[in-house]
Order: C-alpha cells, then structure tokens, then sequence
C-alpha cells in the first residue's frame, strides 16, 4: 500500500490567513449594515505594474505572434538577458556576479519550498521567529529537525547569533516579515561568521530589500565579506515591482558555495534542469524592464506610496503611545497590543470596533502572541482612514 508523506500530519490544522478569512466572513455575515472594511492585513499590492514593465509585455506579446521572434521553452535557469540585468543591478551595491549565479524563479515562495532539494533531509533548520510561517511548515513537511530562536523588543526582532544552537541551514529575512526589522551590517556579519564556522548555509529572504531607506543597511547579504561561501539569496519582484499576480522572482547561488565538495550551485543548474521547464518569456521581458532605468524609477514612485502609508500608520502609532518596530525600511510595521490584549483578541477588537483588518502575530510564531502586524500596501486613502481610527481607538476617544 501506498504510504503518504506522514511529516504533513504534523502540520498545524489552521492557517493564518484562513482563519483571518473565515473571522472576516463571519463579521460580515452579522453586520451586513456595515458599508466597508478595512484591510490592513495580507500584504498584497494594490498599484498596478508600471508602464515599462506594462510596454515590455505588450512588446513580448507581439514577439509570439511572428514566426521570426517567436520564443519556446525557456533556459530553465533563466533567459540570459534578464540574468545578465540582475547581475549588473547587483554591480551597483558593489557585488559582483556571473551571469550563471543567478536563476529565475517563479517567486520568492516557490523557491524558498524548492531549494530545500539542496540538503538532505537529517539536516536542521533555524528559524528566528516571529517568522513567515512557510519557513517552518516546508521544513515540517519535509521531516526535518526545526530550531526556533525567539527574537524579542530588546534586540528589535533582530538578534545575533545563539552560539548554543547548532543548525545546518538558516533563515533570515531583512526587511523582515513579519516584523520590519532589518539586520545591521554589523549583525548579518556575525551571522555570516556564525555560518561559515560551523558550515551552515543561509537562506536569505530579500523579498523586501527594495523598501530600505538607511545607507547603512544591507539590501543583499553578499554586501557581507565572506557570505558567497555560505549564503544563499531569494528575491522576489512582487513587491518590488508589484509581480504579485504574474509571479517572478530570483535566487543567487555563488560558485564558492560548497559542502562536502559538492557546488551548491552546480546541484542547483541540475535541480532546475530536471524539474522546471522555465519561466515564460513574456514574465521575463516584462521583469527584464524593472532593471532599466525607467522600469527603476517608475517602481521607486510606486515604493514612495507605500512608504507614505507605512509613514501614515506610524504616526497614528506614535500619538497612541504604542510600542512599534519596522515601517521606516520595511513595508510591514510590528506593534505591541496594548492592555496585554493577546493577538487574536487584538484582531476582534480592532475589526468589532473600527472595521480595520491586521495580522495576529501568534500566526508567525508562539513569540509572536501579543504582537500585531500591519501593512502599507493598501489604498492610501483608505490607509489615511484606518490610520485615523486606530489612532482614536487606542487613545480612547471611541466609545
């Protein structure tokens, strides 16, 4: 008889935003009188994709409807011209690549789920938490050992390195998500020589990288000496550039990468080779235009907006006298519930009182209870309502 993966038995019943989801309906379903709700809560995008990643597609389209420009299976590590473009983006931050240390993916969460191919199942993962709950589930799935190191208020959700915890692969994701913080030059250091010292390979989330504003803050953790030997980079363009519904994103591998003198980045060529046939053309045109000059500038005014919203909800937060952290480099802003309100209780109360949907922090973590996170990826102007309402709310003025 056939048996199952049996490691998904120990995944959780409930998802985040399921349960999210389903409270929604619920408030809803018993309150049809109220006209609007106001969802800060899942971080997608709500501007469009810019006009020249727009006119690329278009363009591209056109390619496939001409015998001579006609395009087929893909590279299925990635087109040339678009790795060749993300190499010479990485040039600016001073970080050299090779054209073949660079692979397309079809977004930051497929291949945080795919790369795990790279290391074999007895290998461990540490997940600093509050953390994207995906990290943990796809290691559950996969049976592996799981290592939670809790960040906290002290060190602004971005700790060192615990010497007194051992793990094969780790994950850190600056800007974070959920909490917004962002790891110091100083910091993503003592975790490279954390890793390099006993082996490990990082897997660096930096999905968000495009939203950090402070020159001293790394956008690519291969800024750091010494990571290309223990550092594996995801990035994703949908919410850089609002790929969200078209799905592209890219993963660096460096040929210094090794382990047990096997190239990392040779097995990865082979894994992509053996399971993808590519990402479509048309997606790689259109994401080859983020990298132009105008493609960068048109997507930084699309930042800016968001930027604002996230600058809207901290000031609502700062004349409620609440604790918070992210925003400034990050589109996610990470506040303690006041009253030592538990996360879910939080939720209730902000949807039951002023119709404002956020995340429950417990959902990235047991360390997460009593935290709230909010997004700025919303309407702006619904975000300059909700941010009035919280405001009132939490300093009283709501009865």
């Amino acid at each position: 008889m056939l048996k199952p993966n049996m490691n998904y038995a120990n995944l959780k019943d409930s998802y985040l935003f399921y349960n999210i989801a389903k409270k929604t309906e619920a408030y809803q379903n018993e309150n049809v009188l109220v006209q609007k709700l106001f969802p800060l809560g899942i971080g997608d995008v709500s501007l469009p994709l810019c006009s020249a990643v727009i006119s690329a597609l278009h363009s591209a389209v056109e390619d496939m409807a001409k015998k001579e420009t006609f395009e087929g299976y893909q590279n299925e590590c990635g087109a040339p011209f678009l790795r060749e473009a993300i190499a010479k983006h990485y040039e600016k931050r001073n970080v050299n690549l090779s054209m073949d240390e660079v692979f397309i993916s079809s977004g930051a969460s497929d291949e945080l789920g795919d790369i795990l191919d790279l290391f074999d199942k007895s290998s461990s993962a540490l997940v600093i938490e509050p953390a994207y709950p995906a990290y943990v589930d796809a290691n559950i799935m996969a049976g592996r050992k799981i290592l939670h190191l809790f960040s906290d208020e002290n060190e602004g959700f971005a700790p060192y390195p615990d010497e007194n915890l051992k793990a094969d692969i780790i994950y850190i994701c600056s800007p974070n998500n959920p909490t917004g913080a962002v790891f110091s030059k100083e910091k993503l250091k003592a975790w490279v020589d954390y890793a390099n010292k006993n082996s490990s390979v990082i897997l660096f989330d930096a999905a968000y990288e495009a939203f950090i504003e402070e020159e001293n803050i790394p956008h690519s953790i291969y800024e750091i000496e010494g990571a290309k030997t223990c550092a594996i980079e995801i990035c994703s363009l949908s919410k850089t550039a609002g790929f969200t519904g078209t799905r592209l994103g890219y993963t660096i591998v460096p040929k210094e990468l090794e382990r047990n003198n096997m190239s990392l980045n040779n097995m990865w060529v082979r894994n992509r080779t053996t399971k993808t046939n590519g990402i479509s053309y048309i997606l790689q045109k259109g994401a080859a235009a983020v990298f132009t000059d105008e493609g960068q500038r048109e997507i930084k005014e699309n930042i800016k907006v968001y930027k604002n919203n996230a600058k809207v909800l901290m000031r609502a937060l700062d004349e409620a006298d609440i604790w918070y952290c992210g925003g400034k480099n990050a589109p996610y802003i990470w506040m303690k519930c006041p009253d030592n309100m538990n996360s879910w209780d939080f939720f209730d109360y902000l949807l039951n009182s002023i119709q404002v949907i956020g995340t429950p922090g417990v959902g990235f973590g047991e360390n997460g209870d009593g935290y709230f996170r909010f997004t700025a990826f919303g309407d702006g102007e619904d975000t300059k309502i909700a941010a009035e309402r919280i405001e009132k709310l939490l300093r009283g003025e709501l009865k």
